[in-house]
């Protein structure tokens, strides 16, 4: 516990986010107020918004935040905290979790403070959850001293670099992910490192040299994690305000990952060779970096797997088990919806939101899905632009 105590709470002190103003907090849209709220990758903690990066396809377009620069915290890293561990949802030792991932960055400078203090709430109370750290901004040697302090959670700093030198659409030079990824990955002991390539946009960064430069930084990472666009509407049509060169010709609830994308992707990877092996799903990359099987249960959507390593193929055929039929539609009567059917893909339900969908996967090691936004074979959780127009089911 020596290192530990010597990043105490006092010592991460001098540089804090300020409170927001209650003036401020009557700006905000609803759901930015809403702290902890649960994505596919685990229950996310966002108690501190605002982000100068102005990364053009951010997703606080979805919330009108973009024009906050200035990050500003809605509670106490303490109180942030307390509200993770008494969420109906949070599971000790099971739930995955993100810090600050939906409208700031957790590495600026005036932010990282608060997110080494969460760091620390969470692995003194000796959780081994996995505990998501999602940036594109500068880790420096420092910065990794603390992140190996921690002895009990199960920590992944996923590194995100997309190459776009447009600097209308991504102002903050790629150079500063890659330098971070080399930094975070030389010095890790505890954690570990993802190089997250994303977005990969047509025409945008789709190159032989784009793709050639993600894979030399894929050295520098435990794993490599790439996927699309998410272009929702707020984000078209900012593009669409400032004339940036659209993408797509329409939004989507999903990423946008075009079929011939992947494709060209894979041929390239399989021709020049990469350092880590690719993933197409985060917790498939996060949970290969650790040992572990994927708590999202990816192993029935089977063509996920067969780019991933042997050995992790292994690991999550033995934790991936068809879940009771009882069990399950106990849950979902209990979370205010219902079972549909159980088949060797996924639990299908229905009348139930995301969140409490995701609840099910972590708890059961196995897909949930909504029967009325299925889940298409090969595109599997993406939009279907750039697929072939026939479709099909589960």
């Amino acid at each position: 516990m020596a290192d530990q105590e010597k990043f105490a709470p006092v010592q991460l002190a001098s540089r804090r986010v300020p409170i927001i103003t209650t003036a401020q907090r009557n700006t905000l849209r609803p759901e930015l107020l809403e702290v902890i709220e649960y994505r596919k990758s685990g229950l996310s903690v966002n108690h501190i918004v605002g982000c100068p990066l102005d990364c053009g396809y951010c997703i606080r377009h979805v919330f009108d935040n973009f024009q906050m620069k200035v990050p500003r915290a809605l509670m106490t890293d303490t109180d942030a905290a307390t509200m993770l561990f008494e969420h109906p949802y949070f599971q000790p030792h099971l739930t995955p979790i993100q810090l600050l991932n939906r409208a700031t960055d957790p590495m600026l400078p005036p932010v990282k403070p608060h997110t080494f203090e969460m760091l620390r709430l969470l692995d003194q109370r000796r959780l081994t959850n996995h505990v998501l750290v999602i940036t594109r901004w500068r880790i420096e040697p420092e910065d990794c001293a603390i992140l190996n302090s921690f002895n009990n959670i199960r920590l992944t700093v996923l590194v995100t670099h997309s190459g776009i030198d447009d600097d209308r659409i991504e102002p903050v030079d790629s150079n500063i992910a890659a330098a971070s990824l080399r930094t975070a990955f030389a010095h890790a002991k505890r954690y570990r490192v993802i190089l997250y390539w994303r977005p990969i946009v047509p025409v945008l960064n789709d190159t032989d040299e784009h793709f050639q430069r993600a894979f030399e930084l894929s050295h520098h990472a435990h794993a490599t994690v790439f996927t699309g666009l998410f272009y929702k509407d707020q984000i078209r049509d900012y593009y669409q305000a400032h004339g940036l060169p659209e993408p797509y010709l329409e939004g989507a609830r999903r990423k946008v990952f075009p079929e011939d994308l992947e494709t060209r992707i894979l041929a390239a990877a399989a021709e020049y060779g990469t350092g880590s092996p690719l993933f197409r799903k985060t917790s498939c990359a996060v949970t290969y970096a650790h040992g572990v099987a994927d708590y999202n249960g990816h192993y029935g959507i089977r063509e996920l797997c067969d780019i991933c390593p042997v050995a992790q193929i292994n690991r999550c055929a033995k934790a991936w088990v068809r879940p009771d039929a009882a069990r399950v539609a106990a849950l979902a009567e209990q979370l205010g919806g219902s079972l549909v059917e159980i088949n060797d893909r996924a639990v299908v339900v229905a009348d139930l939101s995301e969140q409490p969908r995701y609840l099910m996967q972590h708890s059961l090691g196995y897909q949930v899905h909504d029967v009325n936004k299925p889940h298409h074979r090969n595109r599997h959780g993406r939009a279907d632009l750039g697929w072939p127009t026939i479709k099909e089911t589960l």
